[in-house]
């Protein structure tokens, strides 16, 4: 018997991720969130979206579901939404954004006069 430890067996080395050959299983108890308002915040390891539904009359939005990207996921998903929503508007025409709506939603509160 010899004492010198048993070399590893050689690891396979990894296959890149094919996304059209992943299949997704959706349990029955999954319950879709409507969201209307998100909120992204980042570090340098990761963005962090929360997804919420702001409700008229109601001071606070309520946070519906919160997604953490590595920031290459996050850029990857950044693709596919740009992809997507290119043929959304081919098929269905252009998603016309009301004028100043980022303005609206994300401009600081003036202080009191």
């Amino acid at each position: 018997m010899s004492d010198e430890p048993a070399s590893p067996a050689p690891q396979p080395s990894p296959q890149p991720v094919q996304p059209t050959a992943v299949a997704l299983e959706l349990p029955a108890s999954l319950d879709a969130s409507y969201s209307n308002f998100a909120v992204i915040t980042h570090s340098p390891s990761e963005l962090v979206i929360d997804f919420a539904r702001v409700l008229p009359n109601t001071p606070k939005a309520r946070v519906v579901s919160r997604i953490i990207l590595t920031p290459m996921n996050a850029k990857l998903l950044l693709r596919a939404l740009t992809e997507n929503l290119g043929k959304f508007e081919a098929q269905y025409g252009p998603i016309i954004l009301p004028t100043g709506l980022a303005e609206q939603l994300f401009k600081s509160p003036k202080p009191p006069e």
